[in-house]
């Protein structure tokens, strides 16, 4: 029998993607070609795909057929959007030697695709027994590519911040204290400039009231948030959410263990009261120009889920319109966006509505998890809005509470995988979430227990939080790398330092769940040389991550961890809570070689001299 906790997490899988209501489709016809020049390479373990990019696609949608049966969409479980960003996909989800075929179809929006391609046939290749597969990097020192783009540094996703100023216990750990804490480290280690979370306007915080039936607006509760928030070295993206009770339409509707109420206002002008004040009060206290050049204000959270919106999605868009406006009241020049939409949604619609409204929009926000986010440049270009921000809000490994998928090192090659995808296409890909303090529904029930943070409770860094520090070490310029071989899930990402030295990130990767926790037939021996040193001598250092090194959980389960550790326990996470290296330091001219597991990341770091 499950407990109470238990079925609620299964009721809110059932619900989490239902759509709260039907929009339009498309004001604006579109043509999509289907994909050309479709090729397949067969590798130890995979098929890659790649193909011509299709003029106004922000992604493909890939379908897979085993032998002679049907077609069907290439993706994971508890991934929301499978299609891919770009036109090159690794399917490592096979039988090697067993015959597949592939179909491939542009998409330009959730619910709008082209036409497919012609199947193409190819099977997976089988390893040698004993040797994997080899690649071989070649990074151009001398071939600065452009600056390097960081989309991790913009935002990260928090739990509500009042939690930030609790003054209770998780598995015996002070919440708020190490909620705050988790955030500062962000910000020093990782250099993340904001974080974004949930209800700035829920009850806990006091915003809003009706005496007599007269509002009554406080903010003495979210100055308490912000002044925290702002001593860690961050700003807020303030998202406008949820309803205050008095202010709900049906304050019966509510989310999350803390009851958040998702219903459209009774009263649309209270509700651009609220607002307006809000934003003046914060432009009082905080300065004009913190305000308007450092923070932004991102309307509700994912309307486009009945479980984060009870109203139908043209109230939604008036909410919109009714709050940009507010905003803009205040100061032009205070930045405001949407939709904050689940699963890629009510992108296109957001933008038709708005070029009748005439409402702001400084930035496009949407969400996704378990897929690189997809490409909407060429929907902004085609409403006539290019250059305008793409900010993804919340991403990760999994949409789902208590997975587990981004504990481990899988986790740590996923995100790399990400950001790479997005640099220099989108501003901003925020990680949901810093911390495992977290409780939307209820408190972690343990130390390991699939939590969305980069950070345990108790602050330990998981792969992935390590695999975004190593990120940020790599240098201020990109470098040119090219790679040959049996490639897989193998990705390079390389820079340099104005002090010579040289970073490189090596990580094999895959998007299949099932094979998370490594496959022998992925493992590959990487062999990197580094041109245009010249014969220059090089002092190189080598980090790892997988499923023996900088992986935190790994180490809790070497000790039989049960729940929560204990004293000594936590004494001895902390000890082992490292980044470690993977072999001592060693003189080169450019030239390193090692075997990189399945999931794995290696990073090296070239430093020139003796």
């Amino acid at each position: 029998m499950s407990t109470p906790a238990q079925a609620a997490r299964e009721d809110w899988r059932q619900r989490i993607y239902q759509p709260s209501g039907q929009v339009d489709p498309l004001d604006q016809p579109l043509s999509l070609t289907a994909p050309r020049n479709v090729r397949t390479r067969s590798g130890a373990g995979h098929v890659t795909l790649e193909w011509d990019p299709v003029d106004g696609a922000i992604g493909y949608l890939v379908h897979r057929a085993v032998g002679a049966g049907d077609f069907s969409t290439v993706k994971q479980p508890d991934v929301d959007v499978p299609q891919v960003p770009s036109p090159r996909y690794v399917d490592t989800a096979l039988q090697p030697g067993e015959p597949v075929r592939y179909i491939i179809a542009a998409v330009a929006g959730m619910d709008v695709a082209g036409p497919f391609c012609a199947p193409v046939a190819a099977a997976a290749a089988t390893g040698r027994a004993g040797a994997p597969a080899r690649v071989a990097v070649t990074v151009h020192a001398d071939r600065i590519t452009r600056e390097l783009p960081r989309p991790w540094r913009p935002v990260i996703g928090s739990e509500h911040l009042s939690y930030a100023l609790s003054r209770g216990t998780t598995g015996g750990r002070p919440i708020g204290a190490e909620l705050t804490a988790a955030l500062r480290t962000v910000h020093e280690e990782i250099r993340v400039g904001a974080v974004r979370a949930h209800a700035i306007l829920c009850d806990d915080l006091g915003v809003y009231r009706e005496v007599d039936g007269e509002p009554v607006h406080d903010f003495s509760g979210v100055d308490k948030v912000y002044d925290n928030i702002l001593s860690c070295g961050l700003r807020p993206v303030v998202e406008l959410g949820f309803m205050p009770h008095d202010l709900a339409s049906d304050p019966s509707r509510t989310v999350f263990g803390y009851q958040a109420i998702i219903s459209p206002p009774k009263d649309y002008g209270r509700w651009s009261d609220l607002v307006h004040a809000l934003t003046r009060h914060l432009v009082d206290r905080y300065g004009h120009e913190e305000v308007r050049d450092n923070w932004a204000f991102e309307v509700w959270n994912e309307a486009n889920l009945e479980v984060f919106w009870s109203g139908t999605p043209e109230e939604f868009f008036r909410l919109y319109d009714v709050t940009a406006a507010a905003v803009k009241a205040v100061d032009p020049g205070l930045r405001v966006g949407g939709p904050s939409s689940a699963a890629n949604g009510w992108v296109n619609e957001l933008l038709d509505h708005i070029g009748t409204s005439g409402a702001a929009l400084d930035f496009v926000s949407s969400h996704t998890y378990g897929n690189a986010p997809l490409d909407w440049r060429p929907v902004l270009e085609r409403h006539g809005r290019r250059g305008t921000p793409v900010w993804w809000t919340e991403w990760g490994p999994t949409p789902t509470h208590f997975h587990g998928i981004g504990d481990g090192p899988f986790g740590a090659t996923f995100l790399l995988h990400g950001m790479k995808s997005a640099a220099g296409r989108i501003e901003a890909l925020a990680h949901w979430v810093a911390s495992d303090h977290f409780e939307e529904l209820g408190p972690p029930p343990a130390l390991f227990h699939g939590g969305f943070g980069l950070l345990t409770v108790g602050n330990l860094r998981k792969p992935r939080y390590w695999a975004l520090t190593l990120a940020e070490r790599l240098g201020e310029q990109e470098l040119a790398v090219d790679a040959v071989g049996d490639l897989g899930g193998v990705e390079t990402w390389a820079a340099w330092h104005p002090d010579g030295r040289i970073g490189i990130l090596v990580w094999n990767g895959t998007l299949n769940h099932a094979q998370a926790d490594g496959d022998p037939v992925l493992s590959r021996r990487v062999d990197v040389e580094v041109a245009g040193l010249d014969g220059a001598e090089y002092r190189v250092t080598h980090h790892r991550i997988d499923h023996q090194h900088s992986n935190i959980r790994a180490v809790w389960r070497r000790m039989a961890g049960g729940t929560w550790p204990d004293d000594a326990q936590w004494e001895e996470l902390a000890r082992a809570d490292t980044l470690d290296e993977y072999e001592p330091e060693q003189l080169c001219t450019g030239e390193v070689s090692f075997d990189l597991p399945m999931p794995g990341v290696s990073f090296l770091e070239l430093t020139p001299g003796s």
